[in-house]
């Protein structure tokens, strides 16, 4: 322990240190932070979609990738778990802006009949899907492929008839249909795994991603009621 006399000698020397230190001026900013690390360069170009994308960001709609444009794309399929998240606006990324557009409301429209049961609401036109109770939403809206040219899937009013949780296809060479829940003889609502776009179009199912399927699956079951109206793009007779 510091004596008295040597205690009193180290806080006259802290006090000397502090008194020659050089005084900020008056109303100097403090030292600014570095800049956040903006990660890679984002270098994707002009996409397919480029000007809804920029639209639904609220970037400069011009139809043009810019730097800012291709960082604002790649944060949103970062956000909306879209890989790869390289800043490119195809078709994935176009899809999904046009599903969390319609989470407010995905109804607005009245396509899909309120009714005080569940319903699976397929709206073939935005190429989405969602469930709703009465005016409740049970399941935010989701993209989805449905059927192509030729082999639409069909409106109307439909109900679950038959579930198979690890479906293999009998019409097309054992293709994989995870948490198959058939609603009109042939068509279901499945996963899909790999690129849901692939081919354009699927024959006649309602393909999802396979969480988006599992999620579904853990929520209907058989005789819930499915509802398709609308007429997909490119099908138009």
């Amino acid at each position: 322990m510091a004596t008295g006399g040597a205690a009193r000698a180290m806080g006259t020397a802290a006090a000397t240190a502090l008194l020659l230190a050089p005084a900020a001026p008056a109303g100097a900013a403090a030292p600014a932070a570095p800049d956040p690390d903006p990660g890679p360069a984002c270098t994707a170009g002009t996409g397919p979609y480029q000007r809804e994308l920029e639209a639904h960001l609220g970037r400069p709609v011009d139809g043009t990738q810019s730097p800012a444009d291709c960082v604002a794309v790649r944060g949103f399929q970062q956000d909306n778990g879209i890989r790869p998240a390289d800043g490119y606006p195809g078709l994935v990324t176009y899809r999904m802006a046009v599903a969390v557009a319609a989470r407010a409301n995905p109804n607005a429209a009245g396509g899909c009949p309120v009714r005080p049961h569940r319903v699976t609401c397929v709206d073939l036109e935005r190429q989405l899907l969602w469930v709703q109770r009465d005016r409740r939403v049970v399941l935010a809206p989701v993209p989805v492929r449905t059927g192509r040219d030729d082999q639409e899937t069909r409106p109307g009013w439909h109900e679950v008839y038959w579930r198979s949780v690890d479906h293999k296809s009998s019409l097309y060479d054992d293709a994989p249909m995870p948490y198959a829940q058939f609603f009109d003889g042939g068509q279901a609502l499945h996963g899909r795994p790999g690129d849901l776009y692939a081919h354009g179009g699927s024959a006649g199912c309602v393909n999802l991603s396979v969480p988006d399927a599992a999620r579904l699956w853990d929520l209907l079951g058989e005789g819930d009621a499915v509802y398709v109206w609308g007429t997909k793009p490119g099908t138009e007779d």
